[in-house]
């Protein structure tokens, strides 16, 4: 969020199209960059994150059903969280805010035992084994989400069509000692909440192509 509109002019981009959805990404009142949400004198008090939020038409629509919650959509590309912003805008939330930041920056943007949902959604699955690292299910990561999470809360929830991404991710979970709540292989086939099985613009394409969901909820490991 800044003040006064942006000339996408000034973004060193070479695509047109890819500078003017930045410049609406800083346009927007609902979409922040990661030191402006930090230096935010009152931040709304967020529960759900979407992290790796791409176009956030998922949590938006969540936002829309859940109006007595706070969400936050967080990637690292303001030209795709620019899309979720504008139909918030469109469908008057104001539940919803958008950041722009890294996944290993998480623990910057909100305080610790403070997040009733963390969704990690269609994340890059980086398949090369020299690159678990990124994957943002490896347990460095795992480690950062259980801090955040609140006791009280749902824990983590992940939607993934890729088998030996999602097999990878249950065994860093089990691994991390967190704990299972609900698993399916083919989420809108199964009886899982209606909530669960809200698209996102990825997993449009996937059903499409025959592909099937996989879902997980997991609570963070307890304290010994």
């Amino acid at each position: 969020m800044t003040s006064g509109n942006v000339d996408p002019n000034q973004f060193i981009i070479t695509r047109k199209r890819k500078r003017y959805k930045f410049a609406k990404f800083y346009n927007s009142p609902l979409c922040y960059e990661k030191d402006e949400w930090q230096q935010l004198a009152e931040k709304p008090p967020v529960a759900v994150v979407e992290l790796g939020a791409g176009t956030a038409l998922f949590l938006v629509e969540m936002a829309a059903r859940r109006p007595e919650m706070q969400f936050a959509a967080v990637d690292v590309k303001g030209d795709r969280l620019q899309t979720g912003a504008y139909e918030a805008m469109a469908r008057g939330l104001t539940n919803i805010v958008f950041i722009r930041a890294r996944a290993d920056q998480l623990h910057e943007l909100f305080a610790a035992g403070s997040l009733q949902r963390l969704w990690l959604t269609f994340a890059d699955p980086f398949p090369k084994r020299r690159s678990a690292g990124r994957r943002m299910t490896h347990p460095h990561f795992l480690r950062q989400y259980a801090a955040l999470l609140a006791e009280t809360g749902d824990g983590l929830l992940i939607k993934h069509d890729n088998l030996p991404f999602f097999a990878w991710s249950l065994e860093q979970l089990v691994a991390e000692k967190w704990r299972l709540q609900e698993l399916s292989f083919d989420l809108h086939d199964s009886k899982l909440p209606d909530e669960y099985k809200i698209l996102t613009t990825y997993e449009q394409r996937w059903l499409h192509e025959g592909l099937h969901t996989k879902f997980v909820r997991a609570l963070p490991p307890q304290e010994i």
